[in-house]
């Protein structure tokens, strides 16, 4: 890892600007492994230096990466005049700049839809995970307005997995949908994802793609109407089901290596 400055470090850490951050170090309340530092420009490597600030030792991060169990009526926006946002969710601990940049969400996902969001510092790996040529899968569990026979299920599941037009919404134009994979309670479907993840849902939707409202536009187009839906997973990271709506934690390292792994 590459050194960067103190004041650089501590600002993004959520010290007040580098003005500020001077303020500390003139005031000797500032350490980086033992000794005090005066100096602003002083390099300090993020993975080994040791960082204290009034006697508190820093825990010194480039990104962040955090696992969100979005809940219904909160907006994927940094700010918003009408409703909560996601970031309002968020301890204000961390709601400022690292030194990987802002912190974003990956992806969105409607007012109304619960599940798996990814905040993240990391713009170069959204940019990839998001970008229309990766095929990210995304999985969602589905509850319908009327569940289908046998034999719809295997006509929904069939069509589905050979892609199909979806027609133009509102000022969205149309699109052909990609082919995406389709699984009904009962089809061996708790080996794809926890049971307790969609036990109140009717079927499990993988798309590689993300257009607008995409999954609930696939379904009105067979004739049916999405009542609830819930992200379960994102490439290889499926939702923690231990995680309560609305709450949120870090990702492990080998939870970030899953983002990039296909289900």
């Amino acid at each position: 890892m590459a050194k960067e400055r103190i004041d650089k470090v501590l600002s993004h850490h959520g010290f007040g600007s580098r003005k500020d951050v001077k303020k500390m170090l003139r005031a000797e309340s500032v350490c980086v492994n033992g000794k005090f530092v005066y100096d602003p420009g002083f390099q300090v490597d993020i993975e080994s230096d040791e960082v204290f600030v009034a006697g508190e030792k820093i825990i010194l991060q480039h990104d962040l990466y955090i696992m969100m169990n979005k809940c219904a009526d909160v907006v994927c926006a940094n700010r918003d005049g009408e409703h909560r946002t996601v970031f309002d969710l968020l301890d204000e601990s961390i709601r400022h700049k690292f030194l990987g940049g802002d912190l974003h969400c990956m992806g969105r996902l409607d007012i109304d839809t619960e599940g798996l969001l990814v905040l993240t510092t990391d713009g170069k790996l959204t940019h990839v995970l998001m970008s229309p040529k990766t095929h990210a899968p995304k999985t969602y569990a589905v509850r319908l307005l009327s569940v289908p026979d046998e034999e719809g299920r295997a006509s929904y599941t069939e069509k589905f997995s050979c892609g199909f037009w979806i027609d133009r919404e509102q000022d969205e134009s149309g699109f052909e949908c990609q082919p995406s994979r389709l699984v009904w309670k009962g089809e061996n479907s708790e080996k794809i994802i926890p049971s307790l993840l969609w036990e109140d849902c009717d079927c499990l939707l993988t798309i590689f793609e993300g257009k607008f409202h995409q999954v609930k536009r696939m379904f009105s187009q067979v004739g049916n109407k999405v009542v609830f839906l819930r992200r379960v997973a994102v490439g290889g990271l499926v939702l923690d089901e231990s995680l309560p709506v609305g709450g949120y934690r870090e990702l492990s390292s080998g939870e970030i290596s899953l983002l990039s792994q296909r289900s």
